[in-house]
């Protein structure tokens, strides 16, 4: 059968084939996995019909574990229920999962892999999650690639219900779930034919009834309990059998050849990988390549069917030549013998024709990081390292294997770059550009985007790649033939124009003009466009957004641009084919809406122009300056890590860096040295009408607006800046100064100004002009203010509090976050003596986003101390903390009263008792938080 083909991510490829076998979904949303039920939910709500001829009841529940205790009632009730989850959510699905699998009950949870939090939180891939399930006698099913997702999770559904056995279908959170492909469909007819009728009739006799009511979930003792267990084993035996049948009607109308163990390679391999995941589909372009290049004979046995684990059908995937497996695991488990996989192939292998073939194992891609070709291949030529890791470098328990060297073959896809800033459209705007390459030509497509754990402000890059062949490269761009930079800012901080091919093209957003642009690119960037003969083009996407009305939501813009300068599409094909997706895009926002993104697509394929590459750039001298990393080299940390991490080189740092942050610990303080400076515009002060109310200060969600006061003397060793009388105390000066480098442009502050009313005394300008006040704002950063200043203006007073250092700065909250300032007025109050227990979430992302912390610390070295456990238990959490507290502090008011009494000598123990009766009102006042002596103070 000829399918359809569709452009869409793993998560809509999930979504789609669970729709037609799920009459009752129950969900909680969790990252990476959300999408699956928002699709659902919105194809629900227009009635889209599944393979039962209705539209599936989908609720969301207050966290994963009553979504699972929904979905367990849903399959005992006779309903064919799903959820879709992933990390921690599963994890608190594991009771129910128990159950659901003792109960025989063919549930289906769509599982984008994610890593657990450990010593810190990851909102990226892994497959811990995972492992962590392998003993609830539920079956794992992976998928490794877009395609697979479609075809796999149709077999996990029809499995489920004739092997009546519960299905994790899985794979890997962001690398798959958010990778956009085009795939091939499955159309609504195929879907109803594979379902299982009589097995669902059956399914549905054995639900509870009144009409035939049994009861299920009693309490068994000692004397039956095992048995019972046992009795479900045939279950399980014939569970793989009814996996390959199911995967065979697939195999049969899809014109595809899954079965439970694949393998891919020479026929006659001598070295074997053993992996699942969308590790899988790099392993085999690795494959491919290192065989044209005469290498040895290696292959590959792609896991598709985890559990049950059948040693029958492993054996039978592996070539009888092989002399050497190595099986990839992407997990780690602390302190056992090897990983998950690893072992039970060890164990599958023992009492077999293979029993003697040595087994290696390799853990890898932990939270996401990168596996290359050259990783893949370090792993075919390692013959002695038994146990290692790829993709890092560990120079401290030296088990990784360096990257070997592979020169990919066949015909390259063309590959692009896109950096932009988080809420600046570009990822939407790159998702619709892959949509249109991919449903508008006969071009494969790939496109995989990278983001920070921020909701905006933060680094995304968009890789994309379309080509004649399958794109079977799961991993970043590195050698690009397109490269677009949103934000000039990131020219000083990132290496982007190094990640181009020779003759390669740089499309640039700036507001510079050619001459500008020669005079502001950084001898870095000149050296390297001129060296690598790069077309280089520039477009002033902002000016052409405030002229349209668009703000800074410059994605359409230059989504034209790139059609026009690339030519992907024919320019009037392109420029019609984007026109009708804004239509589609924003047509519910209005038709002005939709007329401003078409004048944007026109400008867009426009008004970009071409810079000319001088060969002379070539020569030019890159002069060395004085860096924030050098004026900053005391503090270890921002020097060797934080300032790696935020050029995104941070996969260049090796293990030996953080050996003394293993646990998690991060220092304070560090988002001071980012100085992101990613705001279009800034305000400037102007004293005239300014009524010094500091509520500038006071909403500025990134404390980068703060009044100072001095007095004349200190005026003198001062930086150039604008100041008025203190009003209230005439012998300091005051002015409100302002770091463009930490300010996001929201406009907050000249929002809430009063003096704006009259005067323009917060006006918001181009950063650029602002960057005049930046010397005046760092001194006044490091500038004490006089006990007596803090005196006159209480604290406890909007005017007063600004004052105070904001121990709560240069977060990586929205612009115009409505939490922070919140935050940052409790750590002004309270925050010498402050703890943070923060509930997983926005907050716990601008406030603990490694590498760059925002909570900090005073001149005495005091400040809050933040930790972050789960985002479920947030409150017991911080029950626990007071409870620490509580005790400890009562053991040094008892250590003391008993010093006391010994310094006291005799009468001292009739004393004692009567203090002790005196100390009880005075403690319990003190937990309700009055400040209180204790009686030895008195």
């Amino acid at each position: 059968m000829e399918r359809k083909t569709q452009t869409m991510d793993g998560n809509m490829a999930a979504a789609y084939v669970s729709y037609a076998f799920t009459e009752a979904v129950a969900v909680y949303p969790i990252t990476p996995s959300s999408p699956m039920a928002e699709y659902t939910e919105k194809w629900a709500a227009k009635e889209k019909k599944n393979a039962f001829g209705h539209a599936p009841l989908i609720r969301q529940m207050q966290s994963e574990a009553g979504a699972a205790g929904a979905l367990h009632g849903i399959l005992q009730a006779g309903a064919l229920g799903t959820t879709y989850t992933a990390s921690q959510g599963l994890l608190l699905m594991v009771p129910n999962l128990y159950k659901m699998a003792g109960e025989l009950l063919p549930a289906v949870i769509h599982v984008a892999a994610r890593a657990l939090a450990t010593h810190a939180l990851s909102i990226f891939c892994d497959h811990s999650d995972i492992y962590a399930c392998r003993q609830t006698g539920c079956a794992i099913l992976c998928a490794s690639d877009v395609q697979e997702v479609m075809d796999l999770g149709a077999v996990a559904h029809v499995a489920a219900i004739q092997g009546r056995i519960p299905f994790l279908h899985f794979f890997d959170g962001f690398r798959t779930s958010h990778e956009i492909q085009k795939i091939k469909v499955w159309d609504d007819i195929s879907l109803q034919e594979m379902l299982p009728r009589e097995a669902v009739d059956a399914f549905r006799k054995r639900a509870l009834n009144p009409e035939h009511p049994v009861q299920r979930g009693t309490a068994q003792n000692p004397d039956i309990f095992f048995q019972v267990r046992e009795a479900a084993n045939g279950y399980y035996d014939r569970l793989p059998e009814i996996v390959e049948d199911t995967m065979n009607e697939v195999n049969e109308r899809a014109g595809t050849d899954y079965h439970l163990f694949d393998y891919y390679g020479d026929k006659e391999a001598t070295h074997v990988i053993v992996a699942m995941g969308s590790v899988c589909d790099t392993i085999k372009e690795t494959i491919d390549a290192m065989q044209q290049a005469g290498r040895q004979k290696i292959g590959l046995v792609q896991v598709r069917l985890f559990r049950p684990f059948s040693k029958k059908h492993l054996l039978a995937a592996l070539p009888k030549s092989v002399k050497q497996i190595t099986v990839l695991d992407r997990s780690k488990e602390p302190g056992a013998v090897g990983e998950a996989l690893y072992l039970d192939i060890v164990a599958a292998l023992k009492d077999s024709p293979y029993a003697s073939v040595p087994v290696f194992g390799g853990r890898y891609g932990l939270g996401s990081k990168d596996v290359t070709p050259g990783d893949i291949a370090a792993v075919y030529k390692n013959y002695h390292t038994k146990n290692f890791t790829i993709g890092i470098c560990d120079d401290v328990t030296h088990l990784s294997l360096k990257p070997y060297p592979v020169e990919m073959t066949g015909e390259c896809a063309y590959e692009c770059k896109f950096w932009g800033m988080g809420a600046d459209g570009t990822v939407g705007a790159n998702k619709n550009s892959i949509k249109i390459i991919g449903e508008n030509t006969p071009l494969q497509v790939q496109a995989y985007f990278e983001y920070d754990s921020r909701k905006s402000g933060g680094v995304t890059i968009s890789h994309l790649r379309f080509g004649k062949q399958p794109i079977r490269s799961a991993y970043r761009v590195y050698q690009a033939d397109f490269v677009a930079c949103h934000m000039p800012a990131y020219l000083e901080r990132y290496d982007m124009v190094q990640d181009l091919r020779r003759g390669g093209t740089f499309l640039l957003n700036c507001p510079w003009t050619p001459d500008e642009v020669e005079e502001k690119l950084p001898v870095k960037v000149k050296q390297m466009l001129a060296e690598k003969e790069i077309d280089f083009y520039c477009i002033d996407g902002f000016a052409i957004g405030k002229e349209i009305g668009l703000g800074g939501r410059i994605n359409t813009i230059l989504q034209a641009a790139f059609f026009a300068i690339s030519g992907i599409l024919p320019v009037e094909k392109a420029e019609a084919l984007l026109k009708e997706a804004a239509e589609k895009t924003y047509g519910k926002k209005g038709q002005a809406v939709v007329a401003q993104n078409r004048k944007a697509i026109e400008q867009g394929m426009t008004k970009f122009r071409k810079i000319e590459v001088k060969k002379e750039w070539k020569k030019l001298e890159n002069i060395k300056t004085l860096t924030q990393e050098e004026t900053t080299s005391f503090l270890h940390y921002v020097k060797t890590i934080q300032w790696k991490m935020n050029s995104q080189r941070g996969d260049e740092l090796p293990v030996s860096e953080f050996v003394a942050y293993a646990d998690g610990t991060m220092p304070v303080g560090t988002a001071a040295y980012e100085k992101r400076g990613v705001g279009i515009q800034s305000p400037r002060w102007n004293p005239e009408g300014c009524i010094q109310c500091n509520a500038c200060s006071f909403v500025c969600p990134h404390a980068c607006i703060r009044p100072l006061v001095i007095s004349e003397e200190e005026r003198d060793h001062a930086p150039e800046g604008i100041f008025t009388k203190l009003r209230g105390m005439d012998d300091r000066l005051f002015a409100i100064t302002v770091s463009p480098l930490d300010c996001t442009g929201c406009g907050n502050c000249a929002d809430i100004c009063p003096g704006n009313k009259k005067n323009n005394v917060l006006e918001m300008i181009p950063s650029g002009e602002a960057m005049t006040q930046q010397p005046l704002y760092d001194y006044g950063e490091n500038h004490e203010n006089v006990p007596e200043l803090l005196e006159k203006f209480a604290e406890t007073t909007v005017k007063g509090s600004q004052f105070k250092k904001p121990l709560l700065e240069y977060s990586g909250a929205c612009a115009g976050c409505g939490e922070t300032p919140y935050a940052k007025l409790v750590t002004q109050l309270f925050g010498e003596r402050l703890y943070i227990a923060n509930a997983t979430g926005c907050s716990s992302i601008w406030g603990g986003s490694a590498p760059s912390c925002a909570y900090t610390a005073n001149a005495q070295g005091k400040g809050p101390a933040w930790a972050n456990s789960l985002f479920e238990d947030n409150a017991e959490f911080g029950f626990g903390m007071m409870m620490a507290q509580k005790t400890l502090r009562k053991r040094v008011f008892e250590a003391v009263n008993d010093r006391l009494g010994e310094a006291e000598g005799a009468g001292w123990e009739k004393r004692k008792a009567k203090k002790r009766n005196s100390c009880n009102p005075i403690w319990k006042a003190g937990q309700r938080g009055q400040k209180m002596l204790p009686p030895y103070r008195k």
